[in-house]
């Protein structure tokens, strides 16, 4: 065990992004009138005691969490053990590659796409492609992650061979339709596509569903959480049986105050309905039920004026999705491991 926790923190010690990590220190150390050698002293023992990454510490705010509260969070470490349980790497790629992604799930995507080598390579195809596509396209690398190496287009002042020279001078391989988002996201926040997370688990023929927020974007076009530092975008719980958003709005990066109304469109957080909710949770289970050997996936899900559709699936998502709904989980999933070992 030590010598496992002892790799973890070689890891953490790589991968930790510092400069935030001092700025998390400097915060909680006036807001609790604590040392800095107190906070690095309590880091090091979650990174050992939780499996926690150092940010792990901030993220869940566990210097406001007695032992028995910190034992239902989630933690880095914990975290990977668990998806490479529950997510074998031989079955991963289904998920891992957006390309496979979208033969698989085909009738539940919702959207026109193609590949770089087929637009390239059939002409006939290539122009039957941009006539039904509209004035915007997302053009990726089909193996990015976390909102990076995503790209959107107006293609409106630029023609077929232009598109696809800028999708080859950046790696990308993949373009799709732009997905016009339902009229009440707009309302929400217009500047980017506002995606639903939902977290399933597949355990003997059933699926649960886990949680579920909504991402809202901030004067960006992309919702990722994780932009900026984490100050950019902000996530949203959202009650799993009315799709109403239950809290505040929460930054990742919880220096930041909750937010209550959205900061350019002043649109309430509280309360808001999420449009096509049951057919969101019915869209998820329907997927999950397709790749029943990926047993804990985090779905995006996109909700248009015609119902909800997936953007993608993720194997390896990330365990700051406990934040919006501040709940770790850590009871459930070891139950879930105790019954896949059975």
């Amino acid at each position: 065990m030590i010598v496992k926790r002892l790799l973890y923190l070689v890891y953490y010690v790589v991968k930790t992004p510092w400069t935030l990590f001092s700025e998390y220190v400097r915060y909680v150390k006036e807001k609790k009138g604590v040392s800095a050698f107190y906070l690095y002293r309590q880091v090091i023992y979650t990174v050992f005691k939780y499996n926690a990454s150092p940010l792990d510490y901030f993220s869940f705010r566990f210097y406001d969490l007695d032992e028995s509260e910190r034992e239902d969070w989630s933690c880095t470490g914990f975290m990977y053990e668990y998806q490479l349980a529950m997510n074998p790497q031989k079955y991963r790629n289904v998920l891992k590659n957006k390309i496979l992604f979208l033969e698989q799930f085909e009738g539940l995507t919702g959207r026109e796409w193609a590949t770089l080598s087929k637009l390239s390579s059939d002409t006939s195809f290539a122009e039957n492609f941009f006539s039904k596509v509209k004035c915007k396209v997302v053009i990726k690398n089909s193996t990015g992650q976390a909102g990076k190496a995503v790209e959107i287009i107006d293609i409106e002042n630029r023609n077929k061979e232009e598109v696809l020279a800028l999708m080859q001078s950046k790696g990308f391989d993949l373009l799709e339709s732009y997905v016009v988002q339902h009229d009440a996201l707009m309302r929400m926040s217009s500047a980017g596509l506002n995606t639903i997370r939902i977290v399933t688990q597949y355990l003997e023929s059933e699926v649960i569903i886990i949680l579920a927020f909504l991402r809202v974007s901030v004067n960006s076009d992309i919702d990722n959480l994780s932009a900026d530092n984490y100050s950019r975008n902000f996530g949203c719980s959202i009650d799993l049986q009315t799709g109403k958003i239950n809290k505040p709005g929460i930054y990742l990066n919880r220096m930041k105050p909750d937010v209550y109304n959205h900061p350019v469109t002043n649109e309430p957080i509280e309360g808001f309905q999420i449009p096509y909710w049951q057919e969101c949770l019915q869209l998820v289970v329907n997927a999950a039920r397709l790749v029943p050997e990926n047993k804990s996936i985090g779905w995006d899900v996109a909700v248009t004026n015609n119902g909800p559709l997936l953007i993608e699936g993720n194997h390896n998502w990330n365990n700051l999705s406990f934040v919006p709904g501040e709940k770790g989980f850590r009871k459930d999933f070891l139950k879930y491991l105790s019954m896949l070992k059975s």
